[in-house]
């Protein structure tokens, strides 16, 4: 079954087990204003709160996954009306989503656009994709966290080059640095999104996001921390019903159907 719901900025479909979140400002290369933000937060928490999903694909259009930042929106701020708006307060709640996401990138991922690629958890690109973090041709600087996922995701010297001359790199040169996990034609990156989806989606809903929560949050601890917080979500699921389950088929040499309990 499929269903849908428009917001402005953001289309989005359900099917099955998957949510598909197209962001929608084609006439100007899907770039990222406070409206769609708001938009695209509203879409993820709606598809984190629905048990019916349980993988969620952020994608785009064909020329553009989402070309930068909407440049008109933040041309005349100040440094105080910039602060007050907490523009980058949306950010964080993407950054909290429960359920894994996986970006379908073709064309342009600039700027903003390119953070928001950073905040998902599996990228597959088209061969036609670009990225890059440009904001230092406009006299800026990444402010949605581009300093320090691309630090953290490809080293400093790579995120040093790339940000302080703003230059782009293709796909396979991503790939070749860590930034996407797949390249594969135009033609197929949404379909191949959508099967890593759904084998994502036949595991254990509660598996798959502890196992999210913990590599996300040992990402950003020391090692021996890191260690504990795994161990601890480990212990977790020995009280689910889909770990009773899952054991239970792996003896008995059957498919486990996984619950979410």
């Amino acid at each position: 079954m499929t269903t849908t719901q428009t917001y402005k900025c953001i289309l989005t479909e359900i099917h099955e087990q998957i949510a598909i979140l197209t962001l929608n400002r084609p006439a100007v290369l899907n770039a990222i204003n406070n409206e769609l933000m708001v938009e695209l937060v509203s879409a993820l928490e709606s598809a984190d709160a629905d048990e019916s999903v349980r993988v969620i694909i952020l994608t785009g259009g064909q020329k553009a996954f989402a070309a930068g930042a909407d440049i008109k929106e933040m041309s005349d701020e100040s440094t105080v009306s910039i602060l007050l708006k907490d523009r980058f307060a949306t950010w964080d709640k993407v950054r909290r989503t429960k359920k894994p996401i996986i970006a379908a990138v073709s064309g342009y991922a600039l700027g903003g656009g390119m953070e928001l690629v950073m905040t998902c958890d599996i990228v597959v690109a088209s061969e036609t994709a670009q990225f890059g973090q440009p904001e230092i041709n406009i006299g800026v600087i990444p402010g949605a966290g581009g300093t320090q996922r691309l630090t953290r995701l490809v080293g400093k010297y790579k995120a040093m080059e790339m940000i302080l001359t703003g230059a782009r790199i293709t796909a396979a040169e991503a790939k070749a640095v860590g930034l996407v996990n797949k390249v594969v034609p135009p033609e197929l990156c949404l379909d191949e999104a959508k099967a890593l989806a759904q084998e994502i989606a036949q595991k254990s809903p509660l598996a798959v996001r502890l196992a999210k929560e913990a590599i996300l949050k040992g990402f950003e601890l020391p090692l021996n921390e890191a260690l504990e917080f795994e161990r601890k979500n480990f212990y977790m699921l020995f009280s689910s019903e889909d770990q009773k389950e899952g054991m239970k088929a792996f003896m008995e040499k059957r498919s486990a159907v996984f619950s979410g309990r």
